[in-house]
């Protein structure tokens, strides 16, 4: 579990008016809840978690909080609220951890080596491009790594597949479909299928 460090301030105003000159002053409002603590309203600088956002994603953060005045609080990303146009953070939601209880989060699955059905034109398909995993913060896992070497074309790799340890459970009600290899589409030529091969190996 990577902890990225994030300062943010204490905030007392509430309401869309108070919201609305935090964002114009370039500062997002959000809030620190957590099943043994009182939520704690704070406002992080916009260029910061841009920043950070940029270089991790969304999924699966976990942050040593700064909380001005306070030591370092351990909380994951829960949520991030949008404008409807996806251009500037509304309000940001972080959950602090109990490292003793397990939690719900969502991680990016990753394909590795190059498949047996690609090598012979097929496609990788990638259904599922993240997963939710139930587990303790400690025993995270950064993304979801499926090895595809042995995949011929029409193979797949199902949820039930999957097996990340003891420690870690997937949850699911169907046994959907992570990854298939696909057959080649009509009147694609060889080098859309080494860039396909390409693609699977990173």
């Amino acid at each position: 579990m990577e902890l990225i460090e994030l300062s943010v301030a204490k905030r007392e105003s509430t309401g869309k008016g108070a919201a609305r000159k935090l964002r114009a002053d370039n500062v997002i409002p959000g809030i620190i809840y957590g099943a043994k603590i009182e939520p704690v309203k704070v406002s992080i600088d916009v260029n910061t978690f841009d920043k950070v956002i940029r270089e991790h994603g969304t999924t699966g953060l976990f942050f040593d909080l700064k909380v001005e005045g306070e030591t370092g609080r351990m909380v994951m990303l829960k949520e991030i609220q949008m404008d409807p146009f996806g251009l500037r953070y509304l309000h940001i939601d972080f959950h602090e951890i109990d490292m003793d209880a397990t939690v719900s989060i969502v991680v990016p699955v990753e394909v590795e080596g190059i498949s047996a059905g690609v090598k012979e034109g097929g496609m990788v398909q990638i259904i599922r491009r993240d997963l939710e995993v139930i587990c303790k913060p400690k025993d995270t896992p950064e993304s979801i790594k499926l090895d595809i070497s042995e995949l011929e074309i029409g193979d797949s790799i199902h949820v039930a597949d999957i097996d990340l340890g003891a420690e870690i459970e997937i949850p699911f009600d169907t046994n959907f479909t992570v990854v298939t290899i696909v057959p080649p589409e009509s009147g694609s030529d060889d080098e859309e299928g080494e860039e396909v091969a390409e693609a699977a190996a990173d």
